[in-house]
């Protein structure tokens, strides 16, 4: 009875270990979705007053947990009883993010930036504005966040396709928790961080201190590290996308294979014609229902 009770504990940890290993590598395959999310949730959460930032987050955060407990158990159904469905879910999700990542390129080099908003704490907005404008980039940020959520779901799962559905059940959660309380997490430092500088330049006795120089470091350097984050965001999504094609369609396997080209830049090349040509695709379909109308 008692070794029957201590086996039943090894084969847990044997279990656990195994989700761990495989935990580790499905989390290094969505990195490149999660550098995107970052960015692209650092900018929604931003450009508010500062007592805002942290609420107006945890509704995001919130949203984004809803959104898993959506998406996930589809996914499983879906591994479970119609697996050949994963693999075009997973190129349609690819095509999209190529397209996401070219049209922000297309967008920085064809057209101009239009001039931020400053924030609301600058404006004459009445609270009821506010609301309305919070209550807008709330929406649109877990809008995003759902389709990046299918992506960091359905890529984990194909890591461990070949596993057990137990297995790809607790993979797959863990690897989506984990995307939310990192992204969300960091998110929620980035936010804080020049509210943080202004509190140190605050407390310090002259300008020529350590801590002035410290807070004015921090306040200088956020919106460099949300532009920073904003370009390699771009580039992982060209990447994985890239990735998603390769080692799912055959004929552009060989094809990349054949190239005198790193495997990573070959993945890079393959997501941005893929992004380019459903930019080209997009905006051809926009111009046609526009002369409809």
């Amino acid at each position: 009875m008692a070794s029957g009770f201590f086996a039943l504990f090894d084969d847990i940890a044997i279990l656990m270990d195994d989700v761990a290993v495989l935990s580790k590598l499905a989390t290094k395959k969505t990195a490149g979705i999660l550098a995107d999310d970052l960015a692209v949730n650092a900018e929604k959460a931003s450009g508010f007053v500062s007592d805002r930032e942290i609420p107006v987050l945890w509704k995001i955060t919130k949203g984004s947990l809803l959104n898993k407990i959506i998406i996930l158990p589809i996914v499983f159904l879906l591994s479970a009883y119609f697996p050949v469905a994963i693999t075009p879910i997973l190129l349609l999700g690819g095509a999209y993010l190529g397209y996401e990542g070219a049209e922000k390129i297309y967008e920085y080099f064809f057209h101009k930036k239009e001039t931020k908003k400053g924030l609301l704490a600058d404006s004459k907005m009445s609270e009821a504005e506010i609301v309305a404008y919070e209550k807008e980039k709330i929406k649109s940020a877990i809008i995003v966040d759902f389709i990046l959520s299918i992506e960091i779901v359905i890529i984990a799962l194909s890591s461990v396709i070949e596993s057990p559905l137990n297995m790809q059940i607790m993979v797959v959660t863990i690897v989506a928790l984990l995307a939310t309380v990192f992204v969300y997490g960091l998110v929620a430092l980035l936010v804080r961080m020049d509210d943080l500088g202004y509190n140190l330049i605050a407390k310090s006795k002259t300008e020529q201190g350590f801590l002035h120089k410290l807070g004015t470091a921090l306040v200088k350097t956020l919106p460099y590290i949300v532009r920073g984050l904003g370009v390699l965001g771009t580039i992982a999504m060209s990447l994985v996308a890239g990735g998603i094609f390769v080692h799912n369609i055959e004929a552009i396997h060989h094809l990349t294979e054949n190239l005198p080209l790193p495997s990573i830049v070959s993945e890079f090349v393959v997501g941005l014609l893929v992004g380019f040509i459903c930019l080209v695709v997009v905006k051809a379909i926009i111009k046609v229902i526009g002369k409809k109308n």
